[in-house]
C-alpha cells in the first residue's frame, strides 16, 4: 500500500514522502493516527502543488536575502563607546550591540545570525559576518571609535 507521510516516522520516512508499507500497518495504524494519508491521485496532486509552493517560497526568500546581503555589504557601522588608555574599551562590543546598530539603520537581523571573528575590545575597524540564509552571508564593516 502506498501512503503519503504527514509526519516524520522513524525507520519509514520523512513528512511529505510517498512510501510503500504493508496494508495492515497503513490501514490500522498510520492512517487512523493521522500519521499518513492514502496515496490517491488527488492526494499526490495536492502533494506536488504543495512542494511547488514551498520551492517558490524558498526562491523568494533566497532572492530577498541576496538583496539584503547586497545592501549590508556596502554598509559601515560606526559604534561610539567609552574607552580608556591605549584605545582599550570598557567592556566589549557584542553581537547584541551590532544588532541594535543595524536596527537603527533599518535592518531587522537576529543577533544569532551575527558572527564575530574575535571579541572586540580595542578601538579599530572590524568585519562581522551576517548569515542571512543558507549559503548567503554578508560582511559588515564596523568602526569602533571612542566617545
Amino acid at each position: 500500500m502506498k501512503v503519503i507521510l504527514v509526519k516524520d516516522i522513524k525507520n519509514i520516512g520523512k513528512a511529505g514522502e510517498v512510501v510503500n508499507v504493508s496494508d495492515g500497518y497503513g490501514r490500522n495504524y498510520l492512517i487512523p493516527k493521522g500519521l499518513a494519508i492514502e496515496a490517491t491521485e488527488s492526494n499526490l496532486k495536492m502533494l506536488n502543488e504543495r512542494k511547488k509552493a514551498e520551492e517558490r517560497k524558498m526562491q523568494q526568500e533566497l532572492e530577498e536575502a541576496q538583496k539584503i546581503a547586497q545592501k549590508l555589504s556596502n554598509l559601515t557601522l560606526a559604534l561610539k563607546v567609552k574607552a580608556g588608555e591605549n584605545g582599550k574599551l570598557f567592556g566589549s562590543i557584542t553581537s547584541k550591540d551590532i544588532e541594535e546598530a543595524l536596527r537603527g539603520k533599518g535592518f531587522e537581523i537576529d543577533k544569532k545570525k551575527i558572527v564575530l571573528p574575535e571579541s572586540i575590545k580595542i578601538i579599530g575597524t572590524y568585519y562581522a559576518d551576517i548569515k542571512l540564509y543558507q549559503g548567503v552571508s554578508a560582511k559588515v564593516k564596523i568602526d569602533v571609535v571612542a566617545e
